[in-house]
């Protein structure tokens, strides 16, 4: 069975080298095209200088970049800023106003996805279906950790979208809800700032064994007497779910992008935590066509003893995928 599923890039996963002035946003774009990915994601807020109000001619700029290089913009990352008045909060009505904005800019830059934050209540995004389906962009609610695909609350905007029969409205699924084993980059940091090896060997081992986190973070305050740093190293088990990846393909027709989440690569070309190889054969036994973009997010989990390099694991993540497609796909024809 061939497969439709592209890798991208998120312009997330270079917020480090953005943020120290190391790397352009054209550095970026430029990167990901040299590794094959070339669906690139944005985040306006922090990749538009002319954000809110994007001018003419930065769009024309983007879209010229992304001839330059061969890429295209395949998602557009947006905000709700609910507390931008320190008085109150932002009305229903400003709220949708706000994603009517978001959808106009997406549209206008020829993107046809949008990330839709967690958060954002189902009924607000009921209200703005309309004009996404004149602007013919798809809404896809981040599937983020703590939830998962079948979380209530997630659940609660697939009846929107069954309700209306739309085809703008689903998920957007983020891959680190497939956390099989605690990232050993995550246990490193907590054991540099002074947690026991002990203590951290044994909060790994609830998580491999799936024990309810509640009852990790009582047995690690109470019964091992954890220091602060331990504590807070257990408390990061509410936020590292594994969703069972079989389920994939019931969700499938709800997805039109993927954040492909991850927080470290080995030297070998593999995750150490996220259940990639089973997820990316779930995608193409269900058919499931559209990007991968990469998001890596272990950069503020390493920046307190080295250098952060995304580009080397961003292209390290991009080696694993190529393995994955090509496998997955030889084993099915």
């Amino acid at each position: 069975m061939d497969h439709n599923i592209k890798r991208g890039v998120s312009l997330y996963s270079f917020q480090e080298e953005l943020f120290l002035g190391q790397m352009t946003v054209e550095d970026c774009v430029s990167f990901a095209a040299s590794i094959g990915a070339r669906g690139i994601e944005i985040l306006p807020e922090q990749n538009m200088r002319s954000f809110p109000n994007v001018t003419d001619h930065e769009v024309g700029a983007w879209k010229d970049m992304m001839a330059r290089h061969g890429c295209e913009m395949t998602c557009y990352d947006m905000f709700l800023d609910t507390k931008l008045r320190s008085d109150r909060l932002m009305t229903d009505e400003e709220q949708v106003e706000s994603i009517r904005r978001d959808l106009i800019l997406c549209n206008t830059l020829g993107i046809r996805n949008m990330r839709v934050l967690v958060f954002v209540r189902p009924d607000i995004l009921e209200r703005c279906v309309p004009y996404a389906e004149d602007l013919d962009v798809h809404m896809g609610v981040e599937v983020h950790a703590p939830w998962h695909i079948e979380h209530a609350w997630i659940l609660r905007t697939i009846e929107v979208a069954d309700r209306l029969g739309t085809r703008h409205l689903g998920l957007l699924p983020d891959m680190g809800i497939f956390m099989k084993h605690y990232p050993p980059v995550w246990r490193a940091r907590f054991e540099r700032e002074g947690a026991r090896p002990e203590v951290a060997q044994f909060i790994v081992d609830q998580h491999d064994a799936k024990i309810m986190a509640e009852y990790t973070i009582y047995e690690v305050a109470v019964k091992m007497k954890g220091t602060p740093v331990e504590v807070r190293m257990a408390e990061t088990l509410r936020h590292s779910p594994y969703s069972n990846p079989k389920r994939i393909r019931d969700f499938i027709p709800y997805f039109r992008h993927i954040q492909a989440k991850f927080y470290e690569m080995n030297t070998d070309d593999t995750d150490p935590s996220l259940a990639y190889d089973e997820v990316v054969a779930e995608l193409i036994a269900g058919g499931w066509s559209g990007y991968l973009s990469s998001e890596y997010e272990g950069n503020r989990w390493v920046q307190d003893v080295q250098p952060v390099d995304s580009r080397e694991q961003v292209r390290r993540q991009h080696r694993m995928f190529e393995r994955l497609l090509s496998q997955r796909t030889g084993e099915q024809n």
